[in-house]
């Protein structure tokens, strides 16, 4: 059974895939004031998942030069919208086959990356990776605002599909 912080992920996923949902090319990749462009955002997010569920969890490189792009700390860019959005779509998919793997005994334990332990475990990596989705998007939502955007989603969705249930 899948555990219930990776069914919270994908709920966040959804969430943040609904706020960016009709953002055209061209919205996607404006930039209002110092606040990152939409696309960045959604870049951001797939570098993050590379990073912990597919390069760190699987030791698989996909999209190497992400971080370049997004990564925190790097130069502000705007890349493609579509090609962010495509790149989330496979990361996503690639990272969900180690989530699926996850146990309540797994997620107290930690990476090793060069050798050594990471700082914080796998279940609290997915929390930062889930929290980390509610941040951007209630930025995707802002920024949709300051764009004029109209009817955009109301925060929280239907959570049907990501119901508690006990351990």
């Amino acid at each position: 059974m899948t555990h219930l912080l990776v069914t919270q992920l994908r709920f966040a996923r959804s969430e943040f895939t609904r706020g960016v949902e009709g953002v055209s090319a061209e919205d996607g990749v404006r930039r209002m004031g110092l606040m990152n462009s939409i696309s960045w955002m959604v870049g951001h997010l797939a570098n993050q998942e590379n990073t912990y569920w597919v390069r760190v969890a699987q030791d698989k490189v996909i999209f190497p030069d992400l971080y370049n792009l997004v990564g925190s700390g790097k130069p502000a860019s705007t890349p493609p919208l579509e090609d962010m959005l495509a790149a989330w779509r496979e990361i996503t998919a690639t990272a969900d086959s180690f989530l699926d793997t996850l146990t309540p005994e797994l997620l107290q334990t930690y990476f090793v990356r060069n050798g050594k332990p990471v700082a914080e475990s796998i279940g609290t990596l997915l929390m930062r990776n889930m929290y980390h989705y509610w941040y951007h998007l209630g930025e995707v939502s802002s920024v949709r605002q300051m764009l004029g955007h109209k009817d955009l989603p109301e925060y929280v969705g239907d959570m049907s599909k990501a119901f508690y249930f006990p351990e």
